[in-house]
């Protein structure tokens, strides 16, 4: 099987399309070549253009910041170019940022869950380069929970937030590139875009598949099988459990200080949740939730990827926690990604629904078939924008 060629190597071996353009760069340590060397690095060395600023999405231009954590504008070390952040005071590139630029490039590894920040960090980036005629060259890659399967539910749009800036499935299985495609068609943006795409790349192919390193895009997703849970784990934010930060295995991990192991492994053992086991245990976070004290819980560990259904199954071990102890079980309150009013769980689900049934003893089973109906309405409304076999 050949390796997959990122958009960023096609754009290296034909860099004509930047000759002459001064460039800013929206990128991460994901933006490398196979050999780990970084985009920036070069992008500064191409002759006949110049990279003139960096841009850093949340988490920062090296992914180091935690979640929720706003990162300031800075000077890049190696480049020594300044590097804008797009995760602080503002969320969209600025006219003063874009002074000096005429081509911005997005590079950066997406997740493929609706809740992950960077698409819509590109998002913001098409609408400023649609409103300061700015061309906007997206560089693609894989996503690396396969680019066939789509679950979950389709966001309501009145529970826009930066975890959901457009009604997408949870599980999407698009790449950014078609992701763009998608945003300047259905949001109308007016602007000068390219989508350069991935050699040899096929959506059903696992991520150990396409030959390519995987880079953690964020302190928290250090291995592709956290990209494959993080379409549910990402929703234990929304409550007060642990979702496992402060441990080596964030999402796979969580619990709370009055959670009994035992039982919630077994209930969640006898909730058919094809693809997962459930490891009765015990944890201490270092920091965020729960830091400093013993959790009871569950490891959350994948048995086969390929029929994992993560959005569903974390709302079942929602609402198995939560029926230990309603009293101690609480959703987060907010303010959650620049989102006041709507709880986080919320937005994050898209919809209310889901926490009002819960709330009212109805079991989440229930809303299992409008999910998977929800999901293949969606396939039908991603097929015009997908490009790849």
């Amino acid at each position: 099987m050949k390796r997959v060629r990122t958009g960023l190597e096609e754009l290296l071996a034909r860099s004509s399309r930047i000759r002459g353009a001064r460039v800013g760069l929206i990128a991460n340590p994901t933006a490398v070549t196979p050999d780990l060397a970084h985009a920036a690095l070069h992008l500064k060395s191409l002759k006949g253009s110049k990279l003139v600023a960096l841009f850093g999405p949340e988490h920062g231009v090296f992914a180091n910041a935690q979640d929720l954590e706003e990162v300031g504008d800075l000077k890049d070390p190696k480049t020594g170019l300044k590097v804008f952040s797009l995760y602080g005071k503002t969320r969209i590139p600025t006219a003063k940022m874009l002074a000096g630029i005429d081509t911005l490039v997005f590079d950066i590894q997406d997740v493929g869950s609706r809740y992950y920040t960077f698409i819509y960090t590109m998002l913001h980036a098409m609408q400023a380069c649609a409103a300061y005629g700015v061309r906007l060259i997206v560089l693609d890659r894989p996503n690396p929970i396969g680019g066939t399967g789509v679950q979950g539910n389709v966001l309501d749009p009145r529970f826009l937030s930066f975890v959901g800036m457009h009604p997408l499935a949870v599980r999407h299985g698009m790449t950014v590139g078609e992701l763009a495609l998608m945003f300047a068609d259905e949001l109308d943006l007016a602007l000068d875009m390219e989508i350069v795409p991935m050699k040899n790349y096929r959506r059903a192919m696992d991520y150990e598949d396409t030959g390519l390193p995987w880079v953690l895009p964020s302190p928290n997703m250090p291995t592709v099988d956290t990209a494959y849970v993080y379409p549910g784990g990402c929703l234990i934010e929304g409550t007060n459990l642990s979702e496992g930060r402060g441990t080596t295995r964030p999402f796979h991990l969580l619990g709370a200080p009055w959670l009994d192991p035992w039982k919630l492994a077994d209930d969640l053992g006898r909730a058919d949740l094809d693809g997962l086991g459930f490891r009765p245990c015990y944890f201490t976070p270092t920091f965020q939730k729960h830091a400093g004290q013993l959790c009871g819980g569950v490891e959350v560990h994948i048995t086969d990827r390929h029929k994992v259904d993560a959005f569903y199954a974390y709302l079942v071990i929602i609402e198995k926690a939560r029926a230990q102890n309603k009293t101690r079980f609480a959703w987060r309150k907010p303010p959650y990604e620049y989102e006041f009013i709507k709880p986080p769980i919320d937005i994050l689900c898209g919809t209310s629904d889901v926490r009002e049934a819960i709330e009212a003893g109805r079991p989440v089973r229930r809303f299992k078939e409008q999910f998977e109906s929800e999901a293949k309405a969606f396939e039908v409304v991603r097929e015009p924008y997908l490009m790849y076999a």
